[in-house]
Order: structure tokens, then C-alpha cells, then sequence
């Protein structure tokens, strides 16, 4: 399979399961072990395979300056490696969000524009989440992050 087509294949996984963990999980109990046990668990196979076929020891030493890791980046299946991993912890991130979320009584409605932008720009989804939970917490550090 070319890179090409294995980021095609992840992104529209990626979006299915972002569709279930924003529209279907709050009904369906089982969705959070769907997701983590299966799809995080493929996007991990796929991006551990990934990088084992392109990535060599001494691409260690890339990781140590930005042109290092732009250089990394001039590959198809290292970039895609980089797109997998994005997949993978955003949706797990997204899953944390959703479950936190239910800790703390805030409304699934009030969330989903925090997992909608998880989903697109990761971090920044993740602060908004974190601001209105302090909100609703009253307390940014609340307990068990």
C-alpha cells in the first residue's frame, strides 16, 4: 500500500470515528472501547509499521533541530507516519474531553465544538475544553486531570 493510499484510509477512519464519539458515544456505552480498543489500536499498528520501514537509527539525531525534522518530513511515509500519529492522540484526546467532560456534568452540546476543534487543530480544542471545564470546575486544576 502507498502512502497515499494509507492517509486516504486513515483519514476517512478518522473521521467515522470522530462522528461516533461526537454523535453516537453518548448513547452508546461501548463506543469508548470500540474506539481505543480498535481504531486507536490500528492507527498504532499503522503508524509502529510506518515507521519501521522508512525510519533509520540515525534519524535519531533529526529529532534535535527544526531542519532535522523537516527533513524527516521530505518522506511520504514519515509524513504519514506524522498524519497517523495526529489521528491518534487528537481522537484520544477527544475521548479524554468527552469523558472528563461527563465527570464534570457539562453538557455533551456545550463539548462538541471542543471536539470539533480537536479534531481540526488538536491543542486548541483541547484548551477550549480545558477553559470551560475550569469554568464550569471552578477550578482549573481540578481534580484528576
Amino acid at each position: 500500500m502507498t502512502p497515499d493510499q494509507i492517509f486516504s484510509i486513515c483519514s476517512a477512519i478518522a473521521m467515522m470515528s470522530w462522528l461516533i464519539l461526537i454523535i453516537v458515544s453518548p448513547f452508546w456505552h461501548s463506543a469508548d472501547k470500540f474506539l481505543i480498543g480498535v481504531i486507536i489500536t490500528l492507527f498504532a499498528i499503522v503508524y509502529t509499521w510506518l515507521i519501521f520501514s522508512a525510519f533509520t537509527i540515525t534519524d535519531i539525531k533529526s529529532f534535535g533541530s527544526l531542519d532535522g525534522v523537516m527533513k524527516l518530513f521530505t518522506d511520504k511515509t514519515m509524513v504519514t507516519a506524522g498524519w497517523v500519529h495526529y489521528l491518534a492522540f487528537d481522537l484520544m484526546t477527544g475521548l479524554w474531553i468527552k469523558n472528563n467532560s461527563m465527570k464534570y456534568n457539562i453538557s455533551h452540546l456545550l463539548v462538541i465544538p471542543c471536539l470539533f476543534f480537536t479534531f481540526m487543530l488538536g491543542p486548541l480544542g483541547l484548551l477550549l475544553y480545558l477553559l470551560m471545564r475550569s469554568f464550569f470546575a471552578r477550578n482549573y486544576f481540578a481534580e484528576n486531570y
